[in-house]
């Protein structure tokens, strides 16, 4: 069923309203009344087409819970919590009264993303956009340049190696014929977790003639469990039961077939879709996730497009792509983009695109714009750090497209809470200065400082 319409709700004698209790001034407040959250009522009030049942949970709170738990780096579960605590978050969400109870249960949270989908997120960035437009963070014209770069989002897995791969593989077909009911020969449950701890060993030894014979020996049983349960798969009468089953056989048969030096090779049995990427980085060789494209705006660092990249691309390739949605969630073309040498054979056509060490048709002002490239790379930095871009908790390729652009989301509420700051911390230093100038002068500063602001 739809949501339900808020409407006003009276007085009540007993407990006050929350614009009585916080302070009215705060960035969090500020903030709430530049979103449309209109715009998310209509919006996504058509993704309940029933008329029966109980009415959906508000989409401001939803809508609101996204963005404070990127905006501060929090999970699911640490979002709701801090929200019965904090009453500027309830205001932020649409609530009236202070509450003393969760909104709702945490994991309503992943089906909310996976209902509104890609398209539902690349909404929620647009309203915050629009909300630095409204709150002089960019102009109307910052789009028609931006700064473009790719980086790694790590996907929330372990470290892949052989024989972690191995065993895992065998337990999850161990426990998967355990439910079906098939009897194996032999489990190895023994003798399989000593030799992948001796694999591990051998290796930290450097005694590699011994590592890769205890692999081998632990390839051979996860190879042994495989083929004993595929003489009794016709024996599994449950239907989904057996589709399971075959999907986990064709997995850990990728995997004992793949050879080191294999395209697309398997790094998760949970996460099929991770890719080996290498940035070139010194401190961290490879990293095992997916390429996120990031657009924001030359002078403001404010992101206008993010973008998921299954598959590891060429950066190159995404450029296209990349230009094309911010068009399409800033409703600007953008006349030039600054990227670094990555892109170099982009084809795109259009835009004017400079490249990192340019020198051909480049005029004083344009490299000065072009040094400024570089200034993308703290950007993402912070969206690691003070946001969730440095591991994707979410499954699949969905959940990394619905993560990235989320994450671009918080960044840019950051970036609008903090000018929110500078704007009412300036307002009251210049309110205090001209209460300072008519008070008379003989007045002691802790005397100046009862003057309200």
């Amino acid at each position: 069923m739809k949501p339900k319409i808020r409407a006003p709700e009276q007085d009540d004698l007993l407990r006050p309203r929350l614009v009585d209790m916080i302070d009215m001034r705060h960035e969090l407040v500020k903030l709430a009344a530049l979103i449309d959250w209109g715009f998310f009522e209509e919006e996504w009030a058509g993704f309940f087409p029933s008329h029966t049942g109980r009415p959906a949970t508000s989409p401001q709170l939803v809508a609101g819970l996204l963005y404070l738990q990127h905006a501060y780096g929090l999970s699911d579960e640490a979002v709701v919590a801090r929200w019965v605590e904090n009453p500027y978050f309830q205001h932020f969400c649409g609530e009236t009264f202070f509450q003393h109870r969760v909104p709702i249960d945490p994991s309503s949270l992943t089906r909310w993303r996976g209902r509104i989908g890609e398209e539902g997120v690349e909404w929620l960035l647009t309203k915050t956009i629009e909300a630095g437009r409204d709150a002089g963070v960019i102009s109307e014209r910052s789009a028609e340049a931006v700064i473009l770069d790719t980086t790694v989002m790590e996907k929330n897995i372990a470290y892949p190696t052989d024989a972690r791969l191995y065993e895992r593989a065998r337990q999850r077909l161990v426990k998967l014929a355990r439910n079906a009911g098939l009897s194996l020969r032999q489990s190895y449950a023994r003798l399989a977790p000593r030799l992948a701890g001796q694999v591990g060993r051998y290796a930290h030894a450097r005694q590699f003639k011994r590592m890769r014979k205890r692999l081998r020996t632990l390839k051979g049983y996860t190879g042994r469990v495989l083929r004993d349960i595929q003489r009794q798969l016709d024996a599994v009468t449950d239907a989904a039961l057996r589709e399971r089953i075959e999907g986990e056989i064709a997995l850990v048969d990728r995997l004992l077939r793949q050879k080191p030096k294999d395209k697309r090779k398997l790094y998760a049995l949970h996460e099929p879709e991770v890719d080996c990427i290498s940035k070139g980085k010194a401190r961290v060789r490879y990293e095992f996730g997916c390429k996120v494209s990031v657009a924001t705006t030359h002078r403001e660092g404010f992101v206008v497009g993010m973008r998921s990249m299954p598959g590891n691309p060429y950066d190159g390739h995404t450029l296209g792509e990349a230009l094309e949605q911010v068009e399409i969630l800033t409703g600007t073309r953008t006349r030039r983009a600054f990227v670094d040498r990555g892109y170099r054979g982009h084809g795109v056509e259009g835009t004017a695109v400079f490249i990192s060490g340019q020198r051909r048709g480049m005029t004083p002002a344009l490299r000065r714009d072009l040094r400024r490239r570089s200034a993308i790379e703290p950007m993402i930095g912070h969206m690691k750090t003070d946001g969730r871009l440095a591991r994707c908790p979410l499954k699949g390729t969905l959940g990394d497209a619905l993560h990235a652009v989320l994450c671009g989301c918080g960044h840019n509420i950051r970036l609008i809470l903090a000018h929110l700051r500078a704007l009412i911390a300036a307002i009251i230093e210049l309110i205090r200065r001209v209460i300072a100038e008519i008070v008379p002068t003989n007045r002691s500063p802790d005397q100046l400082s009862a003057y309200p602001a």
